[in-house]
């Protein structure tokens, strides 16, 4: 019994290809002499397997292009968020007014002699 060692699949379907492209039976067939050729069949079956078969195929590729011009999107919009608090941060450090008032609308701080009272709209009807 004889075994049949196949030690990489993509050499095998090259050689078996190329026996192909070499059959006597192949001159006999009405086929564009283009398909015949065994570089464009060997070139053929490398653009099936890159667009398609392989690990990063193109709907790979598409799909890793949609994410990263989302993430993109989102980096973009931090920076601002990022540069608009440093912004408040940097009027908030530079008078005490304006950090009472932020603490008195923000966070409901008051002073000792006041009273607070907080108004809120009533909820919506369905």
């Amino acid at each position: 019994m004889r075994a049949a060692i196949i030690r990489c699949p993509l050499s095998f379907v090259i050689s078996r290809l190329f026996v192909f492209c070499s059959m006597p039976q192949l001159k006999y067939i009405k086929m564009p002499r283009l398909l015949k050729n065994f570089f464009f069949i060997t070139g053929g079956a490398f653009v099936l397997w890159v667009a398609f078969l392989d690990k990063t195929n193109l709907m790979y590729q598409y799909q890793f292009s949609a994410e990263e011009s989302k993430l993109e999107a989102q980096k973009a919009f931090f920076i601002s968020e990022i540069k608009k608090t440093k912004e408040e941060q940097q009027e908030l450090l530079s008078s005490p007014e304006k950090l009472e008032k932020f603490a008195r609308e923000k966070y409901y701080m008051k002073k000792d002699n006041e009273d607070l009272f907080i108004l809120t709209p009533p909820p919506a009807a369905k």
